[in-house]
């Protein structure tokens, strides 16, 4: 074993949230951080063009290639389950789809928490959400109600349209989802094309808003290339540290055991360990050294230190039914790319102009709506993508079409993720659960009938939308529960996995389940926070990357105060 290394914070993930915090801990010079990366550098060519992501999705190079357990919801199948392993997180390898979610999804978290700061915010409520969403953000429209200017999060409108996703949107207001400017003022109910986290034309991840302006800093040290496979701990607790989740702490985080350039490392942490390895990746550590529930820790022989019922539980993620539709006359992806010379002219436009399919991110149309008008907000998404294939990683279909995809934003399905062995380098078992519940079935059907209407509006019947998946012939609202599980799959936001939660004045959570308190500290660890997708009680409305950012920044300056 290498000698010891200390420091007063580790980071443990050069995720999303961990380059946020290291950027804020290090701002103080007599903070010494580090900062802790499984994966590589993130100065591979496909990483910064958007349309990379078909290569750095299920490449290990970038992504660490989970697979999820035979889920009966999707007809037992097993799918790709992507998480970004490199510098940035799944920043450096996500859709770049910058979406807050919606002010009712802050509300629950109020409620989970309660703490009523997590509020959206505005003229009477003490809420600091929207507040500090703009921020972090420098947004190409300039200041406004919704928006700022000057932070590190750079949001931009897309570099490319499409005829056909104009007129799919046209044919979406003829159902009643009306074009609106843009997502993320509280409620997105409408249409519109997404704003993406991008420079210029170029990925904008969260390292190059975060890490990398300030890695020259002499007391940041990034270890890349380098696994956590253990949180060191002692029962020693200080007194400084009795606060909130720690009241009733025995134990105390001290550090990490790494494997670096194929030695076993320990490194101290003077003040706190963070981890944000993502809703994956801190369960499952946390799990390998003892914090979990103890009847899995038990049966795997892993000795438990603190019985946590809650880590891996409340696994949540949005599940996209991609419904496929093939189209007369219309550009699209499938037939740019199908001619050698078309092809190259998009490249050439990016290298000239930056602007382009190449700057376009998987999905570039949305739209939010009520699966039943009684609702307080949109409870459905569509993410329309100007292209289509058989599944991710295949080869496009030969010919023209477009893929309206469906998710359910509030599904009531939960899942898990939990050891399979004692081996912190053996992967973890994942478990969606995906539509376990009725209401999720129902949504499901009433989302595949709401695409169904949308492309058989007027504004679209120039270009003759024909059903390809699921197929005209499935009808029935069991038909389509079964097309559900036959289609469905993720659309990454993996959440909640170590979920924020109420506490009691004794620093007791008023739930099994909470494993963190509204400052992400962990319950009866101190020292020992969880700042990623994890913290979520509830996953929020669209793309997740945003609101890991909203997070990481609360926990950043509640350990700085």
């Amino acid at each position: 074993m290498s000698p010891v290394a200390e420091f007063d914070f580790v980071i443990v993930g050069a995720g999303s949230a961990g380059c946020l915090l290291a950027n804020r801990l290090s701002a103080n010079p007599d903070h010494r951080v580090l900062l802790i990366e499984a994966g590589g550098k993130d100065n591979w060519f496909w990483i910064k063009v958007p349309v990379g992501y078909l290569y750095t999705i299920a490449n290990p190079r970038t992504d660490w290639c989970f697979t999820t357990e035979a889920d009966p919801g999707l007809a037992g199948r097993s799918i790709h389950y992507a998480r970004g392993r490199v510098i940035g997180g799944c920043s450096s390898i996500n859709a770049m789809i910058h979406m807050r979610g919606q002010a009712s999804d802050y509300d629950l978290w109020a409620q989970a928490t309660g703490d009523e700061r997590w509020r959206w915010g505005g003229p009477d409520s003490t809420g600091e959400t929207l507040a500090i969403y703009k921020q972090l953000e420098d947004y190409f429209g300039g200041a406004d109600d919704w928006h700022g200017v000057g932070g590190e999060i750079r949001v931009e409108p897309p570099r490319v349209r499409w005829k056909i996703l104009d007129a799919w949107q046209a044919a979406a207001a003829q159902v009643g989802i009306a074009p609106i400017d843009e997502f993320n003022r509280g409620d997105n109910a409408g249409s519109a094309y997404f704003h993406v986290n991008q420079r210029r034309g170029r990925r904008w991840s969260m390292a190059d808003a975060f890490l990398h302006p300030v890695a020259h800093r002499p007391n940041l040290t990034v270890y890349t290339d380098t696994q956590a496979v253990k949180l060191l701990m002692d029962d020693e607790v200080r007194a400084d540290q009795r606060s909130g989740a720690w009241t009733t702490a025995r134990h105390r985080a001290t550090g990490v055991r790494l494997r670096k350039d194929g030695r076993i490392v320990d490194v101290h942490a003077r003040r706190e360990v963070i981890l944000s390895a993502g809703a994956i990746g801190s369960p499952h550590l946390m799990q390998a050294s003892g914090l979990g529930p103890a009847g899995l820790l038990a049966e795997h022989d892993v000795p438990v230190a603190v019985d946590l019922p809650g880590v891996g539980e409340n696994l949540q993620d949005h599940l996209q039914l991609r419904t496929v539709y093939r189209v007369q006359g219309a550009r699209t992806v499938n037939t740019l790319y199908r001619n050698w010379i078309t092809r190259g002219g998009m490249g050439v436009q990016y290298a000239m102009l930056r602007s382009g399919p190449m700057t376009m991110p998987p999905s570039t149309l949305g739209a939010f709506a009520k699966s039943d008008p009684a609702l307080a907000s949109p409870d459905l998404e569509w993410h329309v993508q100007p292209l289509s294939l058989p599944k991710f990683g295949d080869p496009l279909h030969s010919f023209g079409a477009i893929t309206p995809s469906v998710c359910n934003l509030r599904p009531s399905s939960r899942g898990h993720v939990r050891i399979a062995s004692a081996d912190p380098l053996t992967y973890p078992k994942i478990s969606c659960n995906y539509l376990s519940t009725e209401a999720d079935h129902d949504a499901a059907v009433k989302g595949l009938r709401m695409t169904r209407e949308i492309m058989a509006a007027p504004a679209l019947s120039r270009y003759r939308p024909e059903e390809m998946l699921p197929g005209p012939q499935v009808v029935s609202d069991d038909d389509l529960q079964q097309a559900a599980r036959e289609l469905g799959t993720t659309i990454f936001h993996p959440v909640g996995t170590c979920a924020m939660g109420a506490f009691d004045a004794q620093g007791v959570p008023r739930s099994a389940a909470t494993v963190l308190d509204t400052d992400c500290r962990v319950y009866r660890v101190a020292g020992l926070r969880v700042v990623d997708a994890s913290a979520m009680p509830n996953i929020t409305s669209g793309n997740t990357n945003a609101p890991v950012m909203l997070i990481a920044e609360r926990a950043a300056r509640a350990i700085l105060t």
